[in-house]
């Protein structure tokens, strides 16, 4: 026992300064390449299966069946993807399903001596399913359930959360606006019988599309419950240069702080990236710096399969 909790803080302290203080901090990140080029501005999209991950109200006006299936790269070897899906069932409603993973590579499990004990490869996994409809014409809502998996070494949690949003959409000008409440529920199964928060997130933020130029902006405030609330908005622009191709920048101002290294942020919280619909498929990548410390490079790609 002793050894499995000498393992346990030392990834835990090694982690929580890359993903974030909270259990299932994972869900924070990213699953979206255009979402993490345009910063996390998410929240008002309604275009997107990935806006499950960021608004379930998101998935009402989504048309036919797309699947999207996104990777991301980040640091050291730690790798993680990401598969989201909405269907509709006449009469009923909007569905979505999604699946995100994370893998944290290869360690080694040593006792107090140092002596080796073996491998592990620690990882985290959730799965979604969501339920979206309409208000009224303009004003949609959503609701998700969240199954949560984590192992490491021989030791596992397992926690249950519920995701709930709406949106308020003005398609004739231009704007969007979305508000939604994420990862609030509670842990089952703990590691070393200690019980943990979730990553849980209030959200609110739009979008706005310009009438006479092919730019949208969005922004959003991603972290309302917390007490720096306002220090966690992040704002993105995309520009459509013709049917093929679209460009993205983003900001997030947290990530901007946390990235300091002594004085300087370099790039930290910049990110950037590029749409292109290749028949029919749209392929999307995303590069978030994280100034002196590294970069993440996300890959996705969004096909409609009926």
């Amino acid at each position: 026992m002793k050894n499995i909790k000498i393992i346990f803080v030392l990834f835990l302290g090694v982690f929580s300064q890359i993903l974030g203080q909270n259990t299932y901090d994972f869900l924070r990140l990213d699953s979206s390449p255009r979402a993490a080029a345009l910063g996390g501005a998410y929240v008002a999209t309604a275009d997107d299966p990935n806006i499950i991950f960021y608004n379930p109200a998101g998935i009402t006006n989504i048309e036919n069946i797309p699947i999207s299936f996104s990777f991301l790269k980040h640091l050291m070897d730690i790798n993680s993807l990401s598969i989201a899906s909405t269907f509709n069932i006449s009469g009923i409603g909007k569905f979505a399903s999604s699946l995100q993973y994370i893998n944290y590579g290869d360690f080694e499990e040593r006792d107090e001596s140092g002596n080796k004990l073996g491998d592990f490869n620690p990882s985290d996994l959730a799965f979604t399913i969501a339920y979206g409809n309409s208000f009224s014409e303009n004003f949609t809502f959503g609701v998700g359930l969240k199954l949560i998996y984590s192992s490491i070494a021989d030791n596992s949690s397992f926690g249950v959360a519920g995701d709930l949003g709406i949106q308020y959409l003005l398609p004739d000008n231009g704007w969007n606006f979305g508000f939604s409440v994420l990862n609030v529920g509670n842990q089952i199964t703990y590691y070393d019988q200690i019980s943990e928060d979730l990553p849980t997130s209030v959200q609110l933020g739009g979008s706005k599309k310009l009438e006479h130029m092919p730019l949208q902006f969005f922004f959003a405030f991603t972290r309302l419950n917390d007490d720096d609330r306002f220090e966690y908005f992040n704002i993105g622009a995309e520009f459509t240069l013709s049917k093929v191709i679209q460009l993205r920048f983003g900001y997030d101002n947290i990530k901007r702080e946390e990235y300091k290294v002594a004085s300087s942020s370099g790039l930290g919280g910049f990110s950037f990236g590029v749409g292109i619909d290749v028949k029919g498929y749209d392929v999307d990548y995303a590069f978030n710096s994280m100034g002196d410390i590294g970069a993440m490079h996300r890959i996705g790609v969004t096909a409609v399969i009926r």
